[in-house]
């Protein structure tokens, strides 16, 4: 990026006169009634000194035509570039004065340009109530202006929808070079009316003189066809539609559904978490009781697995979804019986290289293995899945990384986790850890390639092959690996696990052995009858 807000800003104010470089705009201070507004400054380090003064004084210049009050405009001040940071928040001040003290004051970050990471800041930390945003019942409209000179660093389409859904009416203000398609993402509908590209001076001042007059526009929702499926609130730039609580706005702007509440709120669950209504509720899955907390879900019963957990680590899958993907490996362990005599778990990530996190041997209680998990780091770069698999086959179930020996009969699953297309070939070790014995199951996320995730898997693919298209809702695919977690009702159903030296065993072996002789002396002598009836046969020709 380039500049803090709008980087010709300064340039083309140092032209003028001293006394005109402050910023106003003529006329009376705007009426709106209440308002929340945040303005989001693009403080990326290509700022200059003399641009960002300029900033200043055309910040200072556009507050100073708002009418701020606890009951009329708040506003509020956030900078970013790699982070973002609250210059001061919305509940902060009510005097023109103590607000540009603080822009004066401010020092620009001077670093990268993450603009989702702004909105998101704004979207859930600088319009809450707690940094002085008045409640949603209040129906105060809210109002971000997000200025910028250049492209985002970081995705903000999705974001940006985001915060529109939750009310929040978005002005996009780009200075020269800014991206247009990235304004255009940013900004509410219709885009016309929120999307600014400011080249020049004179449309600085346009701007600011066509913000100033949508802050004191009429009750739009009374004159024009809103076609609101349920109320329609009238703000800067039109009349803009609000849903009951307990919905979201759709796309279309208009109609309303239903909020999924679980993808909402930290719900706790530990299988699965179902919306309803303005409410939810967790459930099990078939066979499992939910617990008195009316979270947790009975355990499997008898249990017994080496169970290896193959976790794509690749720079495609983003910080934010390795921690997603974590949550979902401890939800998978949730369901076990951990111990050294019942279910071993080992983890293991993967990128451009592998490693084992810990071994199935490491820990004997599912919150040892929990907060290992929690504590894996994530390692970006390439996604070498055929590598992976090898390692898998050649360490990860060896008695040295704490599997069992093959004589006790415990079941062996393995579970890969990728959101993507292999880097290098996975044909032969993928056929090579079933040859061995183990049980694959294959998770896809995102952009997984079908087919690669069922080459990894064991047949019948339906039951080992497993794909959500966001890591967000990649709870539902737990029912589809009970399998692997509950072995009384999967792949080992029946399976006893036993030492071939405790006396029950032994007395089996015994019991199968004799009966094998038994078997063969009896063919034994059906053969001699046979051979001695040849001889008599013989001799009478003769």
């Amino acid at each position: 990026m380039k500049g803090l807000l709008c980087s010709p800003l300064p340039m083309l104010l140092l032209l003028l006169p001293p006394q005109e470089t402050e910023l106003g705009f003529a006329g009376p201070k705007c009426r709106t009634g209440p308002l929340d507004l945040v303005f989001v400054i693009d403080s990326s380090r290509s700022v200059r000194p003399f641009e960002f003064e300029t900033m200043r004084q055309f910040l200072v210049g556009l507050l100073r035509a708002l009418d701020v009050g606890p009951n009329a405009t708040r506003v509020g001040v956030i900078q970013y570039s790699s982070q973002v940071q609250s210059v001061f928040p919305l509940g902060a001040f009510s005097r023109h004065e103590d607000m540009e003290r603080a822009i004066h004051a401010l020092v620009p970050l001077a670093q990268g340009t993450m603009t989702g990471l702004a909105i998101q800041y704004a979207m859930n930390v600088a319009f809450s109530v707690a940094e002085g945003a008045r409640p949603p019942e209040a129906r105060v409209p809210r109002v971000a202006v997000i200025v910028t000179d250049g492209r985002p660093q970081d995705r903000v389409a999705e974001v940006a929808a985001q915060a529109r859904a939750r009310g929040i009416e978005i002005y996009a203000v780009g200075v020269q070079r800014a991206d247009v398609g990235s304004l255009r993402a940013m900004a509410s509908p219709p885009l016309d009316e929120h999307v600014f590209l400011v080249e020049s001076f004179d449309l600085i001042q346009e701007f600011g003189l066509q913000f100033q007059g949508r802050l004191c526009a009429i009750d739009h929702c009374s004159f024009r066809n809103h076609s609101c499926q349920h109320e329609c609130v009238s703000t800067l730039g039109g009349p803009q539609c609000r849903c009951r609580e307990g919905h979201d706005l759709l796309p279309d702007g208009r109609r309303c559904q239903a909020r999924d509440l679980c993808n909402g709120v930290d719900h706790g669950c530990k299988f699965q978490c179902v919306s309803e209504g303005l409410s939810y509720r967790c459930l099990c899955p078939e066979g499992r009781q939910l617990q008195a907390n009316g979270k947790s879900c009975s355990r499997c019963r008898e249990g017994h697995v080496d169970l290896v957990l193959l976790v794509d680590g690749s720079k495609s899958v983003r910080p934010q979804n390795f921690e997603l993907v974590k949550r979902f490996v401890n939800q998978i362990v949730d369901f076990l019986d951990v111990s050294p005599e019942g279910t071993r778990v080992g983890l293991v990530q993967f990128s451009s290289r592998v490693r084992t996190e810990f071994p199935l041997g490491r820990y004997g209680t599912a919150a040892e293995v929990k907060q290992a998990v929690l504590a894996v780091e994530y390692m970006e770069r390439g996604t070498m899945t055929g590598m992976a698999l090898r390692h898998l086959v050649e360490h990860s179930f060896s008695e040295a990384q704490g599997a069992r020996p093959r004589a006790l009969n415990v079941p062996r699953v393995g579970l890969v986790f990728t959101d993507g297309r292999s880097q290098d070939d996975i044909s032969a070790w993928a056929a090579r850890a079933k040859e061995e014995g183990i049980v694959m199951y294959a998770v896809g996320v995102g952009k997984a390639v079908e087919e690669e995730l069922r080459e990894i898997a064991s047949e019948p693919p339906e039951l080992h092959v497993s794909y959500s298209p966001d890591f967000s809702t990649m709870t539902h695919l737990l029912e589809n690996l009970k399998g692997s977690i509950c072995p009384e009702e999967g792949i080992s159903a029946g399976t006893e696990l036993r030492s071939p030296c405790d006396c029950e065993s032994l007395m089996e072996f015994q019991g199968r052995t004799l009966g094998a002789l038994d078997s063969l002396t009896q063919n034994l002598a059906q053969l001699i009858a046979r051979l001695e009836n040849l001889e008599n046969q013989l001799a009478n020709r003769k």
